[in-house]
């Protein structure tokens, strides 16, 4: 094969430096909607590493850009926090944990849970409902990496039940949501014949439900 030979600029270019790494856009610039709607959806602070340059729900904000489709960002969640169920349509979300604990819900109902600690890993296919929250005790601190596909604004749903959840605690913010962010809330099966308009039970900051741990089954 032949190789490439990169300039010191384009090795710049492609690295993202921890320290550097900014808030996604909406969570920066939006003054609009309260910190507990957000909760609801999003990591408390999440930091995009790669993008694609798209119409991303993440913004348009990372170090490094076009990765044949990957979309890379880590993930940082207090106590109780994390973002609630969603599915992807086309792409694979795969989740490993750089520090703390975090518990993933999922199905529609997020009934099947399984708890990851330090360096597990956990890849979610296309489809799927999955959500997940901080149960320990610190910060906890999450890498995301979704491949499969180009992850735009076509690419998340959330059930609708959310809905309902979000404009319980910021009736503005739905809207929001759906215009500045691309979001839908159509994200249920099909087989079922209406769709779920309850949200899952509260999880955030409660005491974990037993759960998969590592190496059960």
């Amino acid at each position: 094969m032949e190789t490439v030979q990169m300039t010191r600029d384009e090795i710049a270019a492609r690295t993202g430096r921890f320290a550097q790494l900014q808030p996604m856009e909406f969570m920066k610039n939006d003054t609009t909607v309260t910190q507990a709607a957000k909760d609801i959806i999003l990591a408390r602070k999440l930091m995009p590493v790669v993008l694609e340059r798209t119409q991303s729900a993440f913004g348009n904000d990372a170090p490094i850009y076009n990765a044949a489709g990957l979309t890379m960002f880590i993930s940082i969640m207090p106590p109780g926090q994390g973002p609630c169920l969603h599915a992807h349509v086309k792409t694979f979300e795969t989740f490993t944990v750089l520090d703390g604990t975090l518990e993933f819900s999922l199905n529609d109902d997020g009934g099947q849970k399984i708890v990851l600690n330090q360096w597990d890993t956990f890849s979610c296919p296309p489809g799927v409902n999955r959500g997940f929250r901080n149960v320990g005790t610190k910060d906890a601190v999450l890498l995301t990496v979704i491949t499969g596909g180009i992850n735009d604004r076509n690419d998340i749903g959330l059930p609708p039940a959310i809905a309902k959840q979000i404009e319980a605690v910021d009736p503005n913010a739905l809207e929001v949501f759906k215009t500045k962010m691309g979001l839908r809330f159509d994200a249920y099966s099909k087989g079922a014949s209406t769709a779920p308009s309850e949200p899952p039970p509260e999880t955030g900051g409660a005491p974990a439900r037993p759960a998969l741990e590592r190496g059960q089954s």
